[in-house]
């Protein structure tokens, strides 16, 4: 797809995902980058940082619809990554994830589709499948208003990305665990038989542009990934930082899955395998469910969903390898 002379809005632009996208297209074809957020501190951090024009800076809110139009007007493209995204926190204040996961993704929408953005892709997350926690519960509401908002969207193209754990993001548990063992403490285990799928956020916008260029109203994208127990995880650290810090286990959080999935076992039934991606297409049913009732999906009972515990499933030596793909590990490797 030709970026030239266009305009992308990065909603969530300073957080370590939407930074992750800003990083790769800031030196594409891209006329203007505007970077949406609510943290002028941090905008002024990352202003200073890359100190280039094309990038624009946006101070306001997901949920202040007025605040959303003035930084959609004019723009081409949509990348939206703003969101509450911690589970302990969206489970104690489950209102003010419903505030920006749901209604602000419905403002960002509703004002791609008044001035005709050609292109809206939404960040979703493993938790949104068979959620059990107000974190996902948000983010599943927020893509059945993403899929909604996609049968009547104009020319605007609405899609979604959904991703599982993306290593070394803001507040995930591998910049936890190499603090802990900087600061020789041990490393907290919530359960160490506890899978979670692996991948860079080089890959996972990889995904983002693929969505911009291969979409279609309403799709789902989900990449394939390998996964690791958290004590696998631990120990590859430990490994790699030669450090002497020991595991402790202390028990699961509230709210926490044992393993995440990427795909229902309905979704995964339509789903369009694409090789390094899986594509669900749009439920394109209407209100009349009558045939949805009457004729069940035969091969249903074949499929399983897909999630941490089935895929790919790495050791100590191949957790190792990818995390090295990390350039703060690298880094700090290297001084060791």
């Amino acid at each position: 797809m030709n970026f030239k002379d266009k305009t992308l809005l990065i909603t969530g632009g300073t957080g370590s995902f939407g930074n992750a996208v800003l990083n790769r297209f800031v030196n594409s074809d891209f006329k203007e980058i505007r970077i949406f957020s609510r943290d002028e501190k941090k905008q002024d951090e990352l202003r200073r940082q890359l100190s280039n024009p094309k990038v624009k800076f946006y101070i306001g809110d997901v949920r202040d619809y007025r605040s959303v139009e003035t930084a959609v007007r004019g723009v081409d493209y949509i990348y939206h990554a703003a969101a509450l995204k911690q589970v302990p926190s969206c489970e104690f204040f489950p209102i003010e994830a419903v505030k920006t996961n749901v209604l602000g993704t419905e403002n960002v929408l509703d004002a791609a589709i008044k001035y005709n953005v050609k292109s809206v892709v939404v960040l979703s997350t493993d938790k949104a499948v068979y959620p059990i926690n107000a974190m996902g519960i948000s983010k599943a509401m927020m893509e059945k208003v993403l899929i909604a908002k996609s049968r009547n969207a104009g020319n605007t193209v609405i899609s979604g990305t959904r991703y599982g754990n993306v290593m070394a993001s803001r507040g995930s548990v591998i910049p936890l665990f190499v603090e802990l063992m900087q600061q020789g403490k041990d490393l907290t285990l919530t359960d160490p038989k506890m899978t979670r799928f692996m991948m860079t956020l080089e890959d996972a916008v990889d995904l983002v542009l693929f969505a911009f260029n291969n979409a279609e109203p309403g799709d789902m994208f989900v990449q394939k990934a390998p996964a690791a127990t958290v004590e696998t995880l631990a120990k590859a650290l430990l490994d790699l930082y030669k450090s002497n810090s020991k595991l402790k286990v202390i028990g699961t959080r509230h709210g926490e899955k044992l393993y995440e999935s990427l795909l229902t076992r309905e979704e995964r039934v339509k789903a369009e395998d694409l090789g390094g991606y899986y594509r669900v297409p749009a439920d394109n049913r209407d209100l009349n469910y009558a045939n949805y009732f009457s004729e069940g999906e035969v091969d249903m009972d074949k499929v399983e969903d897909y999630h941490s515990h089935n895929t790919e499933q790495l050791d100590v030596e191949g957790m190792k390898k990818l995390l090295l793909k990390l350039d703060f590990i690298k880094e700090d490797i290297s001084n060791i």
